[in-house]
């Protein structure tokens, strides 16, 4: 079960969107239906490593950005990038196009230094193991949950951990607050997460055609790491609305929506010249 629709992998050029909805995005609303069933009984045992519960709470909300789209202006098309804004835009947009596969050393060695810098004390058993369900995967082979957005969903969460490895661990093992019982799965989160941004961002047409993409752009021309950062700062606010939200798996999509319209407000400031000027940074 994939937890985004699949990514046609073609040349930016020749593509309009670069994430097709699927056909199985058809069943969401009798899932969501059949859950919340199932909540108003409790009916279900609560265990943090059930597959099952991650499994279904996945597809309550697979459907999410297949309804959500990136509100486009024409007056944002012809606006002009700077060469080293068009030069690292390039580079992220190819970045976008990188499946995992999971055949390959340096992306097997990626998998295994998330690994490491999530649990450092665990020794892995292996690249398939049951043990990465303790981080949120829905199974035991990591891979098939990268389907949906490629190798920069790792990238993504491998830059968290090192970069900032205290919020990560924060947010990997539910540190604050007063948690849910059915909490949302980590690394299932980060996925949606990288593509809520990718989409919000408008990053699959040739330049962005909204404001907050617009906007990002400048941003990555003062910084090349800035979608990494933003990605940090997004996973941040997730579990900060998680929490004011007193939110539980089948809310998930609400949460995420709520994400979304405030990093699109503070990509929308007219004072934002770096990434440490958005005000969500400072949650970091």
């Amino acid at each position: 079960m994939t937890l985004v629709p699949d990514c046609t992998l073609m040349r930016l050029r020749k593509r309009k969107r670069c994430f097709p909805s699927c056909s199985s995005l058809r069943k969401v609303d009798e899932d969501e239906i059949y859950w919340r069933r199932r909540k108003e009984d409790e009916e279900l045992e609560w265990t943090p490593n059930s597959t099952h519960l991650i499994s279904q709470f996945t597809q309550c909300f697979r459907g999410l950005f297949h309804r959500t789209t990136t509100k486009r202006d024409d007056k944002f098309i012809d606006y002009p990038l700077s060469p080293i804004e068009e030069e690292r835009l390039q580079r992220l947009q190819e970045r976008l196009q990188v499946p995992y596969d999971e055949t390959r050393p340096d992306h097997q060695e990626s998998l295994r230094a998330l690994w490491h810098c999530s649990f450092p004390n665990v020794s892995l058993e292996g690249l398939i193991s049951d043990q990465w369900k303790d981080m949120g995967w829905q199974g035991p082979n990591p891979s098939t949950d990268f389907r949906g957005c490629g190798f920069i969903s790792l990238e993504n969460l491998l830059f968290f951990a090192r970069k900032y490895p205290e919020s990560f661990h924060k947010l990997l093992l539910k540190k604050d607050g007063k948690r849910a019982t059915w909490e949302y799965p980590f690394a299932v989160a980060g996925i949606n997460i990288s593509f809520m941004l990718i989409q919000m961002l408008d990053l699959c047409s040739e330049k962005p055609r909204c404001l907050p993409g617009m906007n990002f752009v400048k941003l990555l021309g003062e910084n090349e790491e800035a979608f990494d950062v933003l990605y940090c700062i997004a996973f941040e606010m997730m579990d900060a609305q998680w929490l004011a939200m007193h939110a539980s798996y089948m809310d998930f999509n609400d949460v995420l929506q709520a994400t979304r319209m405030q990093l699109e407000r503070e990509l929308s400031l007219e004072d934002i010249n770096k990434i440490q000027d958005l005000p969500a940074y400072n949650l970091l």
